[in-house]
């Protein structure tokens, strides 16, 4: 369907998903939205991405959603250019559109969890890409991430945080619950963008819209909710969006958000990770 009028019936395709998630995994919930569009006026009335929110309610499916994934995010209300800032699979596009702002997603190679066989401690490791080999880089990484220096290398990082494995069996299942925690631990600052071959990035504290510590789920459903309204109530205003500067952002938000709200949701149920079928990376 068409950029004016897709995004209706994908809020509520990636709502009715959402309860498939919630109930698989045994979560009550409320089936309502759980979420509403706030307008804001700009003084001289100026339609902005800036100036569209969506606001949280107390029950619902998105903040059921938001509460299995263990999100530690106050705030409730955020703007759809907020929303858009924090999604990792257009946040090129997102630099592009606001040319000044720094890049938030680095993206990152070798991803791995490694095991010290002597002390049995195992933690995150990854290295960032070439493009962002250098020192000034560690300062933004969040909290959760830093340098590696066992590596002697610029670009290697590691988590901050690390489980001791226990017992002569590593595949335990007491071991695997430690590396989940710590899994759980990393998800909101290391995230994906899907693909014949998995793309991912680590989350970064620069300048900008507010970080969000939120998912990418959920970040998609609210902003989705928003557009939809906007789609069904206000289509002259979603029509400036999608006529004006902003055209690139919205559509490739449209475009893009489906396969990767889907993969990220049958993931979450499954547990496994899927990849676009029939494709082989180039040898």
């Amino acid at each position: 369907m068409s950029p004016q009028s897709s995004p209706l019936l994908l809020y509520y395709s990636f709502m009715n998903a959402t309860k498939a998630l919630l109930t698989a995994k045994g979560v009550a919930f409320n089936p309502y939205h759980g979420v509403a569009g706030v307008a804001l006026t700009s003084p001289r009335g100026r339609i902005a991405l800036s100036n569209e929110y969506v606001q949280i309610k107390q029950q619902g499916v998105l903040p059921s959603l938001s509460a299995y994934l263990g999100e530690t995010e106050t705030q409730k209300r955020h703007s759809l250019q907020e929303l858009f800032f924090n999604l990792v699979y257009i946040h090129r596009t997102y630099c592009l559109t606001y040319v000044s702002q720094t890049d938030m997603f680095i993206p990152l190679v070798d991803t791995q969890y490694v095991i010290d066989t002597k002390s049995k401690e195992a933690y995150f490791r990854a290295k960032l890409s070439k493009d962002f080999a250098h020192a000034r880089y560690h300062g933004v990484l969040p909290p959760s991430l830093a340098p590696e220096p066992s590596l002697n290398d610029v670009r290697a990082i590691r988590s901050t945080q690390s489980v001791t494995l226990t017992g002569r069996s590593l595949g335990s299942q007491s071991n695997r619950d430690k590396l989940a925690s710590l899994n759980t631990s990393l998800r909101c600052d290391i995230q994906y963008i899907n693909g014949a071959q998995t793309l991912w990035y680590v989350k970064a504290c620069v300048a900008g819209p507010r970080r969000l510590s939120r998912f990418p789920l959920t970040l998609t459903l609210a902003a989705m909710h928003r557009l939809s309204e906007l789609c069904r109530y206000k289509p002259m205003e979603l029509q400036s969006f999608l006529a004006g500067q902003k055209n690139w952002l919205v559509s490739e938000f449209l475009q893009l958000a489906p396969g990767q709200f889907i993969d990220e949701l049958v993931a979450e149920i499954t547990g496994y990770q899927f990849l676009a079928p029939n494709v082989r990376p180039a040898s």
